[in-house]
């Protein structure tokens, strides 16, 4: 369950404690689990989950939290975006095994060309709301992200499931090779 707050998150823990389903509550994700049944086995499959500031963390963490559901195992780098590019390589090399990288921005979005510029892999952009000034709300990093000219797909804004669901679908089809 996406976009939940903490006090929806306490009452679906509540109802699912009555029916006999574990709820797992994932705080910087804004997300809940439900399950019965055993725990996921991770596959091979190994997505790479990156944001340019702290601000696209809800974003990026709710990719991470699908493609970890999904079977995946991620690697995660944050804050590594390009008003302190030098973070970003060391980021980069940490993650050099994953089979797809999810990049979430806001602001003007120019994170992911820059990845997708690095390196070999699939690189999906997630424009984040979190920008402001002309084109705020994340238009300016859909734009940007739609525009570029490094090989990128580009979801929604703020549509971190989405990217790490579409990520998680193509690491377990390239990990299963």
């Amino acid at each position: 369950i996406s976009r939940i707050s903490p006090d929806h998150a306490r009452a679906i823990r509540e109802a699912c404690r009555e029916m006999g389903v574990s709820f797992t509550w994932h705080e910087k994700a804004a997300m809940g689990v439900l399950s019965r049944g055993s725990p996921i086995v991770p596959g091979k499959g190994i997505v790479a989950v990156i944001s340019a500031g702290t601000s696209d963390l809800r974003v990026a963490e709710e990719a991470r939290v699908i493609a970890e559901e999904m079977g995946c195992t991620v690697r995660t780098a944050y804050d590594v975006g390009v008003a302190g590019i030098h973070r970003l390589f060391p980021a980069i090399r940490k993650c050099l095994d994953a089979h797809v990288f999810v990049v979430a921005a806001g602001r003007e979005g120019t994170l992911p060309a820059i990845v997708a510029g690095l390196i070999d892999r699939p690189v999906i952009g997630v424009p984040v709301s979190t920008g402001y000034g002309y084109m705020g709300g994340g238009q300016a990093a859909l734009a940007s992200m739609l525009q570029s000219c490094a090989v990128i797909a580009v979801v929604n804004i703020d549509a971190g499931f989405v990217a790490g669901a579409f990520a998680a679908r193509i690491a377990n089809m390239v990990g299963d090779r």
